[in-house]
């Protein structure tokens, strides 16, 4: 079983794109692979397999990541870029979803 999650990057005023992460995505694999990743380079890879420190294990071809007006957790875990480094964030899920 995959552990699902999303990487959320602002790319504007009101304006976040949400990458989702099949495999790996929790925050003991998650965060120190990150830390060898810039936003950018996650937001060029649009949809990914795995967050490794070596690679980004993309799909291809790629769908573009959803664009949220605010931060949205649809999956286990979500990451964001705060102050220069990644940090999961811990939402709740609306029940119907």
């Amino acid at each position: 079983m995959s552990t699902r999650a999303q990487i959320a990057i602002q790319i504007g005023p009101q304006e976040w794109a949400h990458v989702y992460v099949h495999y790996d995505g929790y925050p003991s694999h998650m965060l120190p692979a990150l830390a060898h990743w810039a936003p950018e380079d996650i937001l060029a890879a649009r949809e990914i397999r795995q967050v490794r420190a070596d690679a980004l294990d993309c799909f291809d071809p790629p769908r573009e990541p959803p664009i949220f007006p605010h931060l949205t957790c649809k999956f286990c875990h979500l990451y964001v870029w705060q102050d220069g480094a990644w940090a999961e964030l811990n939402l709740k899920r609306p029940r119907h979803e």
